[in-house]
């Protein structure tokens, strides 16, 4: 049911206030620097004197903990009023729709929200309307593995139903590796804190092999008028899918990357996205490109700073303060203005003795952010999710090709070594280990 949205404009002599629900302290700063009143709900260990100049009132709570949340956010909504919720981050979504829907704000429709976190039910909304057909089934066992590689053939991917991050994303390419699949992802949940996970790692999503490059398109939407803000290349590393670098604009053909926005302004309809922003993930296959999934907030991994650098938008403001009134709409994509590129730092697992080159990377007039979360001693864990990579450059160009040149050769300036835990120490490595293969 499509809700009227006129009820959560505030009146424009009033300043508005949000609902911002976790994520990184740049958000609530961001919509005070809009004229917001901030209220902000976040896990009570991630709040800190960063936020407090941004922030009127903060509710410190598990917001993943919905039957106690909902109580209390109506509880302080009935004190302390605010005019619309939003969630830029992954855990934090399917809450703010949550809260949106009981307050009738008029923003997130839960319906969408959950249709996207749910990759089964995504894939089974497009099969049926014929939009990005892939095959796929939900499997628990070796045996529903074996059946739908029997009906579809290898290689097949295999990954969680609801989950970021590239958490356990395989591709099985032999019958070998058919039943070794829901031991690891048995294993791979009691690695994880549940609080990092979306759910239980019980079920599988099986879906045919998609080929080719993989790119993510970032939208913007304006009571259901879709805007394609940017398309991003990505490149991926490890023994799984793990994104280990991104850069924009995409380099692809023109062509392709046109059939790639048809699409996904196709996909947005048909999922409903009505409001704000959409980072939805696809590979430019052989047949033609094919939706891989979506998510209703700005792409993690630096994309928005990745596109402002190169489009000279920033998304998270349109995000925090279109609806209310606070950004007039944008009325068509945005042109490049140059180039930008971010490749993370995965040197190789164990115990880190040194890091070197720090100096010379900052004082590089390309650099825009170098970001390290190990010292000598720290441990860099082997490359499975997004969050076991310990390290980012992000440099801008005149063009994506400067810009990853920039990244390259500023990457090869860090080196991180490390001493396996059960060897002897490794020589000093770059410490980026992608590779420039698919862009």
């Amino acid at each position: 049911m499509t809700r009227d949205v006129r009820q959560a404009v505030p009146h424009p002599t009033k300043r508005p206030t949000i609902a911002v629900i976790g994520g990184r302290a740049k958000f609530v700063r961001k919509a005070r620097e809009l004229g917001m009143n901030v209220v902000y709900v976040q896990h009570p260990n991630q709040y800190d004197q960063s936020h407090w100049p941004y922030v009127d009132q903060a509710l410190l709570v598990d917001y993943t903990d919905t039957e106690r949340l909902l109580p209390l956010v109506r509880a302080l909504h009935d004190v302390h009023p605010f005019d619309a919720v939003i969630s830029l981050y992954e855990l934090g979504v399917q809450p703010a729709a949550l809260i949106d829907e009981m307050l009738g704000l008029g923003g997130y429709s839960l319906e969408t929200v959950d249709l996207l976190l749910d990759k089964a039910s995504m894939r089974q909304r497009l099969n049926a309307l014929g939009i990005s057909p892939v095959a796929a089934a939900v499997g628990r066992t070796e045996q529903d593995l074996r059946a739908f590689a029997a009906a579809h053939g290898l290689p097949i991917f295999v990954k969680p139903v609801a989950e970021a991050g590239s958490i356990g994303v395989f591709a099985v390419r032999d019958e070998a590796d058919l039943a070794a699949i829901p031991a690891r992802f048995r294993e791979l949940e009691a690695t994880f804190d549940p609080a990092d996970l979306a759910g239980p790692l019980d079920r599988f999503l099986m879906e045919e092999y998609l080929d080719g490059p993989e790119i993510s398109v970032e939208t913007l939407s304006f009571d259901g008028r879709h805007v394609v803000i940017g398309i991003t290349d990505k490149v991926l590393g490890g023994p799984g899918f793990v994104e280990v670098g991104h850069s924009s604009p995409s380099r692809h053909p023109a062509a392709a990357l046109r059939a790639a926005e048809e699409l996904v302004l196709t996909f947005l309809d048909a999922v409903g996205l009505r409001h704000g922003p959409g980072h939805t993930e696809l590979k430019l296959t052989s047949r033609g490109p094919r939706i891989i999934e979506s998510h209703t907030r700005i792409g993690g991994d630096r994309i928005n700073e990745l596109t402002e650098l190169a489009y000279g938008v920033d998304m998270d403001r349109y995000a925090l303060g279109a609806r209310l009134g606070l950004l007039e709409p944008l009325p068509a994509s945005p042109r490049s203005v140059g180039g930008a590129a971010i490749r993370f730092l995965t040197p190789p697992p164990g115990t880190v003795l040194s890091i070197t080159g720090e100096d010379a990377v900052r004082a590089d007039p390309a650099l825009v952010e170098l970001e390290l979360s190990v010292g000598p001693g720290d441990v860099v864990p082997p490359l499975t999710w997004s969050e076991d990579r310990i390290g980012h450059i992000l440099a801008r160009g005149a063009t994506p090709e400067d810009a990853i040149a920039a990244c390259t050769r500023l990457a090869a300036l860090i080196h991180i070594q490390t001493e396996p835990l059960s060897s002897q120490p490794l020589s000093p490595a770059p410490g980026t280990v992608s590779s420039e293969a698919g862009q």
